[in-house]
């Protein structure tokens, strides 16, 4: 009896005749919520904020923490290549200590390469010739306090070393191109290297690299590139040189990190 009932009764008249069920209509709170600038904004917001709270803790909050607990022994290497490029430095004021240091620490272009692996890590202290010392001792102190404390002191002194032998390898190449394309003028070899400017952009570009610090990377290596980019000279290329080395081994080795950081497993209910 049933199924004679719905043999007869017919298509049902709510139905259309095709069978097909009606779209569900799209109401204008759905489409405003996917397009609303205001929650755009709140998103990345709230983003930018995360990210400059993560690197502030991690640039500013924890090495502070680690300079209170390990006391001056935290930045003694900072102490140590400050007092070290003060002392070139007034040695170099002499005629007989500006040959000494010109004899042990200058690295040109036109000099051997063995000679250049001997001079490279007392070059490290040199200040630049084309800056003043004094005013750039603040710079270098933060540097290699900050590298120290986030890197350790051996870590420094390899990404310090790579990075200004980095540029000076590199300038090398360019001096052999030529002045054509990104080479170097034949009157460049006799220049004298970068020196300690080079490894202080290194180390900033490495840290901000490895912490994915933009901040720091913006403050304190985009106006060496600028200046660079704007200044096309010895010291400019091999600062560009040592930021992409620098960066390069804190890309690497924050992915290392990632890899090897053992992952955190919640406990199972009980």
């Amino acid at each position: 009896m049933t199924e004679t009932r719905a043999r007869t009764a017919g298509p049902d008249p709510a139905l259309p005749l095709d069978g097909r069920l009606p779209a569900a209509p799209l109401t204008a709170s759905h489409g405003t919520a996917e397009c609303d600038p205001e929650r755009f904004v709140r998103v990345v917001g709230r983003t930018v904020g995360r990210n400059l709270r993560r690197e502030f803790r991690s640039i500013v909050v924890e090495p502070v923490r680690a300079l209170v607990r390990r006391g001056l022994s935290g930045v003694l290497l900072a102490v140590f290549v400050s007092a070290a490029v003060l002392l070139l430095h007034a040695v170099d004021q002499t005629r007989t200590g500006a040959t000494l240091v010109r004899l042990t620490s200058h690295v040109r272009g036109d000099i051997p390469l063995p000679l250049v692996l001997l001079r490279t890590p007392l070059s490290l202290f040199v200040p630049a010739r084309d800056l003043p010392a004094l005013p750039g001792i603040p710079v270098l102190f933060t540097c290699f306090a900050l590298a120290q404390l986030v890197l350790g002191r051996t870590r420094t002194l390899v990404v310090a070393y790579a990075a200004s032998f980095a540029g000076t390898l590199g300038a090398r190449v360019m001096l052999a191109v030529g002045p054509r394309w990104w080479g170097l003028p034949p009157e460049a070899a006799q220049v004298i290297d970068a020196g300690a400017s080079a490894a202080v952009v290194g180390l900033f570009a490495h840290i901000a690299a490895l912490k994915r610090a933009p901040v720091l990377f913006v403050c304190a290596v985009v106006p060496t590139v600028i200046r660079s980019v704007e200044k096309p000279n010895l010291a400019g290329r091999e600062h560009l040189v040592a930021i992409t080395v620098a960066a390069a081994l804190g890309l690497l080795a924050g992915r290392e990190r990632g890899r090897t950081r053992v992952p955190h497993v919640e406990p199972s209910a009980v």
